[in-house]
């Protein structure tokens, strides 16, 4: 018989909905969104393969400056940390102090306390706002966890993450051959269409070999 749910933290966010942090055994745990499921520490492969794709190559780099949209259980960032040398620098963008106060906690068994590496500096802000704001050219590698990855209704050219704009920003803030890594829910073409136009190579991963499999979008910028 299956242990129940027990609740280990909960809070509204801005848009008044309850966020929750959830266990039911070691290493068994979800966060939920009201009824939704977000994040289920069970179901890691895509963003495992998100954050090893997104580093590829990397390892053998000096020094390896990625930055990583969206903390969630930090299963990305465990990833992320395990393909760069120890000289990398991460830094982690998380609009919500209690998302890095729970990877801090009671999450940290499951990704070996990644949050707490001396490699990562995480920032209480918006991806967008410092790809955006970003010097030109100073990140070897651009990875995006976010709750909702992009999709046929996302608004093509105005989007603050997704759209073409968004993209050419992040296109300026990768240095020459550095990986911008997307995870989605499913493929969505137009996306796809809009990296290939806004100077990158891409295709798009789908891990996993049987059951539901997301999306992992590997667009590099061209030389």
């Amino acid at each position: 018989m299956a242990l129940p749910w027990k609740t280990l933290d909960r809070f509204k966010t801005e848009d008044e909905e309850v966020l929750e942090l959830r266990q039911r055994g070691k290493g068994d745990y979800l966060i939920t969104l009201g009824s939704q499921v977000l994040m289920n520490s069970k179901a890691q492969r895509s963003e495992m393969a998100l954050g090893r794709l997104g580093c590829q190559g990397l390892m053998k780099h000096h020094k390896p400056h990625v930055l990583v949209g969206g903390l969630g259980m930090a299963i990305t960032l465990r990833a992320v940390l395990d393909a760069l040398p120890d000289t990398a620098r991460v830094m982690v963008a998380e609009l919500n102090p209690k998302i890095h106060e729970w990877c801090l906690g009671p999450l940290s068994e499951l990704t070996g306390g990644a949050a707490d590496d001396p490699r990562v500096t995480t920032k209480i802000a918006d991806v967008a706002e410092l790809i955006k704001k970003s010097d030109n050219e100073n990140f070897d590698a651009i990875i995006l966890d976010l709750y909702r990855g992009p999709h046929p209704q996302t608004d093509r050219l105005n989007d603050p993450i997704y759209g073409s704009r968004a993209i050419k920003y992040a296109h300026a803030a990768l240095k020459p051959g550095g990986i911008f890594a997307v995870w989605g829910e499913n493929p969505d073409s137009g996306f796809e269409n809009r990296l290939s136009s806004g100077g990158f190579a891409v295709r798009c991963e789908r891990p996993g070999k049987g059951g539901y499999r997301h999306a992992v979008w590997v667009a590099i910028k061209k030389q």
